[in-house]
């Protein structure tokens, strides 16, 4: 496993720690037996489509010293990885489930890691609170959602002149074409597409860049089963 990150770590032009990324690696497969955390329980594979899938975002914009906020961030991807690679940002893992936030506080805790906050709380209610709402640099989320919906549970958090960061399968542009509305009721404005190989597996990931470019109106978010069940 340590050749294997190394490797990624090289690919991906990233310095980092391997021995950090075995223990979290570890501490996910173990838990991963009493608690659904992955459907990935191969830790070759942990490293590919969690580890090397969440760094590549480090090559998609410059995350020196930004506050960052991981929106319904499961068992940690992609904000933790891009914290164990990066010392000099603030993280905050956002996540309605309580047993995942539990088991990320536990993690950060073994690996002595400082400016990570684990929030239990629904996006769409978090993203309302002083202090986080339009109060991050960048927003980003690897959940499995219409970017649509992601864009209403994410761009509020995110401060005029920050970005979201929407990671994408490389054949997203329906998806993308649907969420034009969306993307700019709620004030952001698509300002880049990076497309990247996930390490040696010859599949093509996407990160769509959304600049927020003006505040979002303040009505928005709306209420979860209003954003699901009719999407901006």
């Amino acid at each position: 496993m340590r050749e294997l990150l190394c490797d990624i770590f090289k690919s991906l032009r990233v310095e980092a720690d391997p021995a950090r990324f075995e223990k979290f690696s570890e501490m996910l497969l173990e838990t991963n037996k009493v608690m659904n955390l992955t459907a990935i329980c191969d830790p070759r594979e942990v490293c590919i489509r969690h580890f090397a899938d969440s760094l590549a975002l480090l090559g998609s914009y410059d995350f020196s010293g930004k506050r960052v906020i991981d929106v319904g961030c499961g068992a940690g991807f992609p904000g933790l990885p891009l914290r164990l690679a990066r010392d000099d940002i603030s993280l905050t893992l956002l996540d309605s489930l309580g047993k995942r936030i539990n088991f990320l506080s536990g993690v950060c805790e073994s690996l002595a890691l400082s400016d990570v906050e684990c929030i239990h709380a629904r996006a769409e209610e978090q993203a309302v609170k002083k202090g986080y709402r339009e109060g991050f640099d960048i927003a980003t989320s690897r959940a499995v959602a219409d970017l649509s919906v992601l864009s209403e549970l994410c761009l509020p958090y995110v401060k005029v002149g920050g970005v979201f960061l929407a990671m994408k399968a490389e054949n997203c542009e329906e998806e993308l074409n649907g969420a034009k509305n969306a993307i700019k009721t709620l004030g952001g404005e698509l300002v880049k597409r990076f497309d990247y190989p996930l390490y040696d597996t010859g599949i093509t990931h996407t990160v769509l860049v959304i600049e927020k470019v003006r505040e979002t109106p303040a009505k928005y978010p709306r209420r979860f089963a209003k954003i699901k069940s009719n999407p901006l």
